[in-house]
């Protein structure tokens, strides 16, 4: 689930951002799945076009180092993080140092061994990506996915929390909200209450993918988002949803965030659209450093290559310095003008 380091403030001192204390690293850079509303199905490296796409451990161990003092990390990105034989290891390896890790998982390779690891191995928090409250909803949005077989995997999960007697991981669902599914929005929120989780977050397809120098290859993915968006659709419909969904999860005591609609207030409208580049940092599952999550995959904008020139050295060059001077005027680049984060919709 993209997400955003604004919980983690962190100064900028001479017009120079430190390091920053939120860092999303990509363990994974390939999918089990062909989900419509994602990029992984185009990208140019990894499979079936290249090797594993899988971060090396040790580079991510050095990465970790290297930043420093975090407090938060993301091990996701846009793949399945799961598929990492050493996934825990990582999980870990950050714990052990007191940095809070979480992780975003489309749930379908949990296993009895591995729901034990999300417990033990210190993660703090993971979100399961659910994204309709019936089998024919969910398996069109997720092709290659069983509902059934998630929904087991959810019930493991939460099984072996309480059989280890932990309160971590936090579980939350995420749903991706389209015209597919806005009508089992509220049968989601029930589908987490039966199953013990008691958050559930919301959120807007990310980005419409309109900037002109988007690669050829994301056209079919743009077309999916046209037809299934909510930015032009009927409000009323829409309202009356949101309210089904929020009486709901009041009554079974499900915190529900639900995204920003059009005529609606914008979340902190008097602040920076954006802070990723600021207080937040990306990095591939190969060490290349990107805005944020938002940008998806590395041909589509990056700044260099972190696990071969270094963290600081990346984070305080020429590209990173325009990329924020753009984003903090009123000519933001091309690539966020699309985003949901950058429009305040997300």
């Amino acid at each position: 689930m993209p997400t955003s380091p604004d919980s983690l403030p962190l100064p900028v001192v001479d017009g120079e951002p430190p390091l920053p204390r939120f860092l999303q690293i990509e363990p994974v850079g390939q999918c089990n799945l062909r989900c419509r509303m994602c990029a992984i199905q185009f990208r140019a490296d990894g499979p079936p076009h290249g090797p594993p796409a899988f971060i090396d451990e040790a580079i991510f161990q050095r990465l970790i180092e290297q930043f420093g003092a975090i407090g938060e990390l993301q091990l996701q990105g846009l793949g399945e993080p799961m598929m990492h034989p050493r996934f825990f290891e990582m999980v870990s390896f950050a714990a052990e140092r007191g940095i809070r890790v979480s992780t975003n998982t489309n749930l379908t390779l949990l296993t009895p061994a591995r729901a034990r690891s999300c417990v033990t191995s210190g993660l703090s928090s993971i979100h399961v990506s659910i994204d309709g409250a019936s089998a024919a909803t969910y398996e069109f949005i997720r092709p290659g996915a069983r509902f059934a077989k998630v929904l087991r995997n959810l019930h493991r999960l939460m099984d072996a929390r309480q059989s280890l007697k932990s309160v971590t991981p936090h579980v939350r669902i995420v749903m991706v909200l389209m015209q597919r599914n806005l009508d089992e929005l509220s049968d989601i929120v029930t589908l987490a209450a039966t199953y013990g989780v008691t958050e559930m977050f919301v959120q807007h397809l990310c980005h419409d993918f309109t900037e002109g120098t988007l690669p050829v290859n994301y056209a079919p993915m743009r077309t999916f988002i046209d037809t299934e968006t909510l930015e032009h659709q009927d409000k009323a419909r829409i309202d009356a949803r949101f309210t089904q969904a929020r009486e709901t999860a009041q009554r079974l005591g499900v915190n529900l965030r639900l995204p920003r609609m059009g005529t609606e207030p914008a979340r902190n409208e008097d602040g920076p659209r954006c802070e990723w580049p600021w207080k937040g940092a990306y990095v591939s599952y190969k060490g290349e450093a990107m805005p944020c999550c938002m940008v998806s995959t590395p041909d589509r904008m990056q700044f260099g290559n972190m696990a071969q020139r270094g963290v600081e050295p990346i984070w305080h060059n020429e590209l990173y310095r325009s990329f924020r001077t753009a984003l903090a005027s009123d000519s933001p680049p091309d690539i966020c003008r699309g985003c949901a984060v950058y429009r305040r919709r997300f």
